[in-house]
């Protein structure tokens, strides 16, 4: 039976929107439900922090800036490789299967999930073939344990490659915290433990193919701790749906995806490539080192794109743009927010942070304050990279990037060697600031709602309700 007043206040469940006098506001569970989402996976990714440090300290002080320098540039190649190889179904699969569900259309799902892992196998292995076959070529010309490193870090490639796309199901099926962890939490607490183990209380000797082999080692324990997460939740009738295949459309919206997801790799990842390509390995390690010091910043914004990526997608199909701006609007505020404390913190530290990882890392204290700084204003534009994406305008996101990892290989090559270090982030905090502004006018131009922080004043009228219910679940 209808109550009085129903009409006037209500939920309207075809539409996701309240009633609330004269204006009809969206409803705060989209809003509510990334915030709370964020809360855990920021919690998670802290923790991974935590660890990663904890291994990178660990590991600087057992091998030394040379031998880390090997490690963190091969490192940076396995990386950009596995980009590759995921096809970028890592991304895509966060719009299919949220939309595969809503639409309860179990046999694509299945059959987008089967088909991306089968791919990125495929093309993982080409990979580690092609790249063992060079690097036997190569090897009069490069020193030997750079040699076994890269040897070591090529089958790496197609395990990274699963495990990001199973943790991309995991995250589509709302499995915030088991989306993270393995990716995160496991692979640099097992580093860890067997690094602890070797040289500690086995007294061995670590080099930098040994540090590659626990990486694989501890990696592929994540893939393990991924799959089973996947198939726990996984709908059973995903599970008993006969696979259907729709190759064509999914290669069509993976092929912008794994350029972006590669690209942007590559442009995190130049400054080391290009010092560690001059054969200063040294350098490559320290610059690596102070980048992801200074990606904690953007920490705050990877854990709201946890569960901002799948929402998007979700309110776009249903043409849900006032829940969108809200969302927007909301998630900036929360990563700036947070952004800027954790950036003073660290550029305070600065030096006496990179001194607790060992002699010669100190070099990189002005490299990781003009990162810093970078990092924060990028955290006021928000997430623009995944609105682009999981609206369909992933081509253009793909012609954005491209053009902005150029202008950065350009500047690391007219920088690195008068600046060393300096230049490196320089050229690396410019292009992202570059890349952020032109994304935010693409985004005013073609989607009609401003980006960032910059939406806050777009609100339409009666949102305010909404903003105030979700104030307390600020991550």
């Amino acid at each position: 039976m209808r109550n009085k007043g129903d009409s006037d206040c209500g939920h309207c469940p075809e539409t996701g929107l309240e009633k609330n006098g004269i204006f009809r506001i969206p409803s705060s569970a989209p809003v509510r439900r990334v915030a709370l989402g964020s809360i855990s996976a920021f919690a998670v990714y802290i923790a991974s922090v935590g660890l990663s440090y904890c291994s990178q300290l660990l590991i600087a002080r057992i091998v030394g800036v040379d031998t880390y320098g090997v490690y963190a540039y091969v490192f940076a190649w396995m990386a950009v490789l596995a980009y590759f190889s995921a096809l970028g179904f890592d991304v895509a699969l966060l719009r299919f299967v949220p939309a595969y569900e809503a639409e309860r259309a179990w046999s694509l799902m299945r059959g987008v999930i089967q088909y991306s892992q089968r791919r990125a196998t495929v093309v993982g292995a080409f990979i580690v073939l092609v790249g063992i076959s060079v690097t036997m070529i190569r090897t009069p010309s490069i020193s030997t344990e750079l040699r076994n490193t890269f040897l070591a870090g090529f089958v790496l490639v197609p395990v990274w490659a699963l495990l990001w796309i199973r943790c991309a199901v995991v995250r589509a099926f709302g499995g915030v915290v088991w989306a993270v962890a393995p990716d995160r939490l496991v692979r640099d607490g097992m580093l860890i433990g067997l690094v602890t183990l070797a040289a500690i209380w086995l007294k061995w000797r670590i080099d930098a193919p040994e540090l590659m082999m626990a990486t694989l080692v501890s990696s592929s324990v994540g893939l393990v701790l991924a799959s089973l997460a996947m198939r726990r939740l996984r709908p059973r009738a995903a599970r008993d749906a006969v696979p259907t295949y729709a190759a064509a459309m999914w290669r069509g919206v993976a092929l912008p995806l794994v350029l972006i997801g590669a690209t942007e790799a590559l442009m995190n990842r130049t400054g080391v490539l290009f010092l560690g390509w001059l054969g200063d390995t040294k350098g490559a390690g320290v610059y690596s080192l102070v980048f992801n010091i200074a990606f904690v910043v953007a920490l705050p914004r990877t854990a709201v794109n946890t569960l901002f990526a799948p929402t998007i997608a979700g309110l776009f199909a249903r043409n849900d743009r006032v829940m969108l701006q809200v969302l927007v609007a909301r998630a900036a505020t929360w990563t700036l927010c947070a952004g800027i404390p954790i950036a003073l913190v660290l550029a305070v530290l600065a030096e006496p942070l990179l001194t607790w990882f060992g002699p010669g890392f100190e070099v990189g204290v002005p490299a990781l304050r003009i990162l810093l700084l970078g990092q924060v204003i990028v955290s006021s534009a928000g997430s623009q990279l995944y609105v682009m994406i999981m609206t369909g305008h992933e081509r253009s996101a793909v012609k954005i990037l491209v053009a902005c990892a150029g202008v950065n290989v350009v500047g690391c090559i007219v920088l690195i060697s008068p600046l060393g270090l300096t230049g490196a982030a320089i050229s690396t905090t410019a292009t992202l600031v570059a890349w952020n502004v032109a994304m935010a006018v693409f985004i005013w131009r073609r989607l009609h709602f401003l980006p960032g922080l910059a939406a806050m004043f777009r609100l339409p009228p009666g949102t305010d309700g909404v903003a105030a219910r979700c104030e307390g679940a600020l991550p």
